[in-house]
């Protein structure tokens, strides 16, 4: 198993945060894991995407070209990455900031209104955490535990932990099975 992901967004959404999330779940479960982030000129309010592989093999490259998976949380994003995303890819969208649709019919969407989802718990900014739930359940790369792990672990800030674990519950509970 190898998934190739691209988290794109603005700065200040969280993206590095949400791409080191998914690295650092990944290698608690005992998975290979990469990840480079890359920020715009502007840093917040700028663009920024992650970069993230997470394989059982050994990784040859850590750059991500093709996709088996993107995570885009808003407009720009979507223009800029949603046809790298591999045919019968998966591409979840915050459609809170990215109204319009996806134009590809051969790969799967999830939309999820992350920042309306957040903004409802009392923090826009955890949007990354509830698209993040969303992920959870549709790829089952790795467990809910090992993202409240991570989660832990990435975040740094223990005031902040029970909101962002209801965040990815809320997306976890927004995908349909």
């Amino acid at each position: 198993m190898t998934e190739k992901i691209i988290c794109a967004g603005f700065g200040g959404q969280g993206i590095v945060t949400l791409g080191r999330m998914l690295a650092y779940a990944g290698m608690l479960e005992g998975k290979n894991v990469t990840c480079i982030p890359k920020y715009g000129a502007e840093m917040r309010g700028g663009t920024a995407h992650c970069m993230v592989i997470i394989s059982d093999a050994l990784i040859s490259s850590p750059l991500v070209n093709i996709p088996d998976s993107t995570i885009i949380m808003n407009l720009p994003s979507l223009i800029k990455f949603e046809d790298v995303v591999k045919t019968d890819g998966v591409l979840f969208l915050n459609t809170s900031l990215a109204k319009e649709k996806v134009k590809r019919k051969d790969i799967k969407v999830i939309e999820v209104v992350a920042t309306e989802i957040a903004a409802k718990l009392g923090n826009k900014q955890i949007a990354n955490m509830v698209i993040l739930g969303a992920y959870l359940k549709e790829k089952k790369i790795f467990s809910k535990e090992s993202a409240f792990i991570a989660l832990e672990n990435v975040l740094n800030k223990p005031e902040l932990l029970p909101i962002n674990k209801q965040a990815v519950k809320e997306g976890m509970a927004y995908v349909k099975s």
